[in-house]
């Protein structure tokens, strides 16, 4: 801005020279006739002043190639830089980080699927006056350079992997790309901060699939867990029955007998094996009946199994009472 003020300033200020100077032809007309080419050169070269710039303000992240006659002469700036007009031109070359969006591209993997991918490269050019200099006259545009190459490297890398692969893999070929952009760009004179894949878009029956593919691997883990818990349930009552011996098991039908007189029903329901049960402590009974005393075990489970055995014989009697009253309150109506 300061530039293009001092230009303008320039300007008027020969405009205000050649208003001067008109005044100056009337009064002094011969000597303005004999000094007509050194009025025309000014008149010239005030031209040149307005047509051309000759003065360039950069900033800090801003550089000039500056050409002369069409050949590098020099790198300007930060700062002023001065061009002669007519045989001097300039490229600015901004040395901040550009952040180059990649257009969509739809790629085909290995196993067949076609999937969108979107990407971004982040580079810049570097700061030393040849790579200044590189990135104007090495590369047309290295931005759109380095977007067409992102492409081209995104459907060879992708195209050559599997669908699982790519998802899994998003870092290992963010690395290749960059590493591949690095390679080519290398005389550029530009520095490839990163590449980075934003999304991977799959088909939606793709998607589907494979989360009803994932969900039946589950099922399956699951159906698994529940089998090897039943087994090792099975085989913990099966070991558990083998060593249990004739009183533990007597105790066991006892405490399920005391369980089903505790229940709301009438009626009791004695298992066939409880006959046995009976006979194995009358049994046992007789054979110890020359000795003077039972052992405290035997005796224990005996009173036990004569008081259960009692309680639910007279819990059985009310109910067959109260059915004998309801015969007879019905025979009477």
């Amino acid at each position: 801005m300061a530039a293009q003020n001092f230009k303008y300033l320039v300007f008027f200020a020969l405009i205000f020279l050649i208003l001067a100077s008109i005044y100056a032809v009337v009064i002094y007309q011969d000597f303005l006739i004999t000094n007509f080419v050194w009025i025309a050169l000014l008149v010239f070269f005030a031209w040149i002043v307005y047509k051309y710039d000759f003065v360039l303000q950069l900033l800090d992240y801003q550089r000039a190639v500056i050409f002369r006659f069409g050949k590098v002469n020099r790198v300007g700036g930060p700062g002023w830089a001065f061009l002669w007009p007519v045989i001097e031109t300039s490229t600015l070359v901004d040395l901040r980080v550009k952040t180059t969006d990649v257009p969509k591209q739809s790629v085909v993997t290995k196993d067949g699927v076609e999937i969108t991918i979107d990407a971004v490269i982040y580079l810049k050019v570097k700061k030393d006056n040849q790579s200044v200099v590189n990135s104007v006259i090495e590369v047309e545009n290295h931005e759109k350079a380095a977007q067409l190459f992102v492409v081209s490297s995104l459907r060879d890398v992708i195209g050559s992997m599997m669908l699982s692969d790519v998802i899994a893999n998003i870092e290992v070929i963010n690395a290749q790309i960059k590493e591949n952009l690095e390679q080519i760009s290398k005389n550029w004179g530009i520095s490839v901060d990163s590449v980075e894949i934003k999304d991977v878009q799959i088909p939606d029956a793709v998607l589907n699939a494979m989360h009803e593919q994932k969900a039946a691997v589950q099922q399956k883990l699951a159906r698994m867990e529940r089998a090897l818990a039943q087994k090792a349930e099975i085989d913990a009552v099966r070991e558990a029955a083998a060593s249990l011996d004739d009183k533990a098991l007597a105790y066991y039908y006892i405490k399920a007998i005391e369980n089903m007189a505790n229940s709301k029903g009438s009626k009791v329901f004695f298992p066939s094996e409880f006959s046995k049960l009976a006979e194995s402590f009358t049994s046992a009974t007789s054979s110890h009946a020359g000795k003077s005393k039972l052992s405290d075990k035997t005796a224990y489970y005996k009173d036990l199994l004569k008081s259960y055995i009692d309680s639910a014989v007279s819990k059985a009697k009310p109910s067959k009472k109260s059915s004998k009253k309801s015969s007879k309150k019905k025979k009477k109506k």
